[in-house]
């Protein structure tokens, strides 16, 4: 027997669970098909429990400074199971607060593997046991994205972890090795350092983030060597031998010769594959892009008639707060809106220590564009509020239209840069000019208050 919906939800991440509860609250007979984390991955196993051990970690190495702030807090001693107990019981609150959401706004929550067996039908195994098979009017995909594991002869056997087991880890690895200088890379490494294991970021490029400006790599390199961070880059690996969570060898080619690294533990942070696959697509007429995301123009409509696809399956920016844009965009366009993926404003924020956020251009991209620009800089000692932190590290930047004040893009490394990019990204939303943020009366001494001092700087001309 087929069940009718007005709405089907395949999976529960960000773009896809918002959109079953506001289409549920409109009205409408929704369905969200979850195999197993409810509220999808930012608050069970990525975005929410990673920053939740990085500041267990922050606060470890805040208790080993403790003599630099008149304290005494004596040795600090790591105890990875409280670590992990710690994040679990975010996990649950966040968990019981999604089911409260799904119950509240009528949507019902049905846990199992969905497979596309026509256009617009799911065949669900239930995680319980039995079947159903549920059709839509509409149907939304919000199946994300999952960590890639390099296909290296070995690599399968020595089971390296991606986050999600990394961030269930109930002992300090007595050396990790860090397979990738990414985002997740970074954090996870830092973290991992700060609770006691030695750690080595293995990179194919010859530098962490290389689609980042050099000042900013400068300052995550920096960051590492103050941490006691191995950084070894240009390595070209070839195979993998032993077991993670024992004793695990990777070999290759750096710069055309032979290398050679050996760790406790292996993390797989090396980019991330869509979870496109073995869901029966092609019954649905959803059509694949050359590199597997799915299909969709710029409404984040697909090949298929009423079936979006949103979030990291259909190659949006890999952030939470991407999908979270996706919502709104099918939200409105459902209600008879026009809005469009094209050009939008995307920021990121990278939770090291120190943090780096950066919106809009950067320099590197604007010289390869041919785009002139003026800039502004100013080291993160010049924020007053740093200096009361005792985190001085980093640096605030600008890049202004040659012509006009408008703002074309900004990057933050430091304390709280996260926080600070918000103030910059609603000024270039609106298409305040820089002087805006210039002239405001923000409070003293705060980090966002930095901005007057960056924007009272005289911009220099890049052309």
């Amino acid at each position: 027997m087929i069940e009718e919906f007005d709405v089907v939800v395949l999976g529960s991440g960000e773009a896809g669970k918002y959109l079953a509860w506001t289409l549920a609250e409109s009205g409408l007979r929704t369905a969200m098909v979850e195999r197993r984390w409810i509220g999808g991955s930012c608050p069970n196993i990525a975005c929410l429990p990673t920053k939740n051990v990085i500041h267990s970690a922050k606060v470890a190495t805040l208790a080993r400074r403790s003599a630099e702030f008149g304290l005494s807090a004596g040795e600090v001693r790591v105890d990875m199971e409280g670590v992990r107990a710690r994040k679990r019981r975010m996990v649950d609150a966040l968990v019981q607060v999604h089911e409260k959401r799904y119950a509240s706004s009528g949507t019902e929550l049905v846990l199992g593997q969905g497979t596309f067996v026509a256009p617009r039908t799911l065949q669900v195994a239930l995680n319980d046991g039995g079947s159903r098979t549920l059709r839509g009017a509409k149907v939304i995909i919000s199946t994300g994205s999952r960590a890639t594991i390099p296909g290296l002869p070995g690599m399968k056997e020595a089971a390296p972890m991606t986050h999600i087991e990394a961030l269930e880890l109930d002992v300090v690895p007595d050396h990790l090795l860090v397979l990738g200088g990414g985002y997740i890379g970074l954090e996870m490494a830092q973290a991992m350092r700060r609770f006691g294991a030695r750690v080595t970021i293995v990179e194919r490029n010859h530098r962490v983030l290389p689609r980042e400006d050099d000042d900013a790599v400068a300052e995550l390199m920096a960051m590492c060597q103050r941490e006691g961070i191995d950084v070894v880059t240009g390595v070209e690996l070839q195979r993998a031998e032993g077991r993670s969570g024992a004793e695990v060898s990777l070999y290759g080619l750096r710069d055309g010769v032979a290398f050679s690294i050996s760790g406790s533990h292996l993390l797989a942070s090396a980019g991330r594959t869509p979870n496109n696959a073995g869901i029966g697509l092609e019954a649905a007429g959803v059509e694949l892009t050359e590199r597997g995301f799915i299909r969709v123009n710029d409404r984040l409509e697909t090949t298929a008639e009423n079936t979006w696809a949103v979030g990291d399956c259909a190659g949006s920016p890999q952030f939470t707060h991407a999908a979270f844009d996706d919502f709104r965009i099918v939200r409105d366009n459902l209600r008879g809106g026009s809005r469009s993926t094209r050009d939008r404003l995307m920021p990121f924020a990278l939770f090291t220590d120190p943090e780096f956020a950066r919106v809009g251009l950067s320099e590197s991209e604007a010289r390869q564009q041919g785009i002139p620009y003026r800039l502004v800089k100013i080291p993160m000692a010049a924020v007053l509020r740093t200096r009361t932190l005792s985190e001085e590290t980093g640096f605030l930047k600008a890049l202004l239209h040659a012509e006009n004040d408008s703002i074309l893009g900004f990057t933050a490394v430091g304390v709280e840069a996260g926080e600070i990019l918000g103030v910059v990204e609603l000024a270039m939303r609106t298409g305040a000019p820089y002087t805006a943020i210039r002239d405001a009366v923000l409070p003293h001494p705060t980090m966002v208050e930095g901005l007057t001092v960056l924007f009272g700087q005289k911009p220099v001309l890049h052309a």
